[in-house]
């Protein structure tokens, strides 16, 4: 299992997925799985503010449901979102009409053309399904921000190596990654910043 970064061979064997956008502008495109949270989402609203970028958000159905105030901010604030099912569902352990029907659901919610599937795990049935409809966005840099045991130190210094036009980061606005992604985005955000990179939504 990669760490940070994807292997070429992924993006080589799957063209249709988004692993890091084609762009001739300097940009990056940072994203957020499995909120939208009342607390976190807030405070990563306001980071993004200080760095003026915008990010996509890949949100739960559930959790839309849940906080729809603080689900629409992101929109207030110029941000996009995507479709990441409705009860965070695994594809590699759901069975196919129940996974696209979980992401329907979702959709009642979230009106987008993407989608990020939690885990980054998704069948090839689902995923040639799927690819008719949404745009299926995984990402080129892994910030691990949900691992307990996570060194934030060295996970800043392999990310800042290995950002570059076109990257796809992704963060988590969750409870689980909180506590290190209060550690880890405010210098991802400086350093991107510093390198000259606008941040845009996908």
């Amino acid at each position: 299992m990669y760490k940070y970064t994807i292997p070429q061979i992924l993006a080589f064997l799957t063209p249709s997925i988004t692993w890091n956008v084609k762009t001739v502008d300097k940009e990056v495109f940072v994203t957020f799985d499995d909120g939208p949270h009342p607390e976190i989402t807030p405070w990563v609203l306001n980071e993004l503010d200080k760095h003026n970028a915008k990010a996509t958000f890949f949100c739960v159905g559930e959790n839309v449901n849940k906080f729809p105030e603080t689900y629409e901010m992101l929109f207030n604030k110029g941000h996009s979102a995507g479709n990441h099912t409705y009860n965070h569902l695994n594809g590699w352990n759901t069975e196919n009409e129940k996974y696209f029907e979980n992401i329907s659901l979702c959709e009642s919610k979230i009106k987008s053309n993407l989608f990020r599937p939690p885990f980054g795990r998704i069948k090839l049935s689902q995923y040639l399904r799927l690819r008719k409809k949404f745009k299926i966005i995984m990402w080129s840099i892994l910030s691990r921000d949900f691992e307990n045991d996570l060194d934030t130190e060295q996970a800043i210094e392999v990310m800042k190596k290995n950002i570059s036009k076109g990257s796809v980061i992704v963060f988590h606005d969750s409870l689980k990654a909180e506590k290190k992604l209060k550690i880890m985005l405010p210098q991802i955000l400086q350093f991107i910043n510093e390198q000259g990179f606008k941040m845009k939504c996908l």
